[in-house]
């Protein structure tokens, strides 16, 4: 499947509440938006790579929306605890806004584990959070970098 032609893909990113995500950091100068994008599609391409049989459509709305908390955990005023919390967060506002069953509910909450304590219980939820992680080690990284090459050329400025 290519998700940009999904119909999941696009009901999602082209609606109003989401477009809400591109305004909102998550690592580094990665918005909300791009890092669930880059989650989405990593979910997809492991569980082709490891065989693993999803529902893919399923799995593109989980990924769109395991981090749809609408806030910008960087700033002072938001929620304590972010890391513990934001799961459950993001699954009640994708709840209210996109209608989830229990089994994708459940695979957002789900997605920070081992943080959180709760265990992934489908194909879905596993393949989530080891995207998760991926791509937040990969923007991480990535940024980290960036910070370390600019430092570099501004010291020779």
């Amino acid at each position: 499947m290519v998700m940009e032609k999904s119909k999941v893909f696009r009901d999602i990113t082209e609606s109003k509440e989401y477009q809400r995500t591109r305004n909102l950091r998550q690592h580094g100068n990665v918005t909300v938006f791009e890092h669930s994008v880059y989650v989405a599609s990593t979910s997809l391409k492991i569980s082709k790579k490891l065989h693993i049989k999803v529902d893919e459509d399923v799995m593109i709305k989980c990924a769109l929306l395991h981090d749809y908390f609408l806030y910008d955990w960087h700033d002072k005023d938001h929620p304590k605890l972010h890391g513990f919390r934001h799961a459950s967060i993001a699954a009640e506002n994708a709840d209210r806004d996109f209608g989830l069953t229990k089994k994708e509910y459940k695979a957002i909450r789900s997605h920070m584990f081992p943080l959180n304590l709760r265990l992934p219980s489908s194909r879905e939820a596993l393949v989530l959070t080891l995207a998760d992680k991926y791509c937040a080690a990969s923007e991480t990284i990535k940024t980290r970098k960036n910070r370390r090459v600019m430092k570099r050329k501004a010291a020779k400025a």
